[in-house]
């Protein structure tokens, strides 16, 4: 269960938790475009680990995203082995 933080809190607390927020509030609400992110085809990390995400594999110059078991291609549909 998620605590209000109030008023109260000391000000280092403040300007930490005031810069997380925004970072979060960015995350959900882009007002840009935001960087992919980038990795060469062996050193692409899990798919598993990153479902639902994009990555550009900059040695083969393609996006992938990952369906939760395989990186796979945007250009062909293909899984990235």
């Amino acid at each position: 269960m998620l605590t209000p933080i109030g008023p109260g809190i000391p000000a280092a607390f403040h300007a930490v938790l005031t810069s997380i927020h925004n970072a979060i509030r960015e995350l959900q609400t882009p007002e840009e475009p935001k960087p992919v992110f980038a990795a060469v085809q062996a050193k692409l990390p899990p798919a598993a680990s990153y479902p639902q995400c994009v990555a550009l594999v900059s040695d083969l110059n393609i996006l992938a995203h990952s369906n939760g078991a395989h990186w796979i291609r945007q250009d062909t549909g293909a899984v990235i082995v």
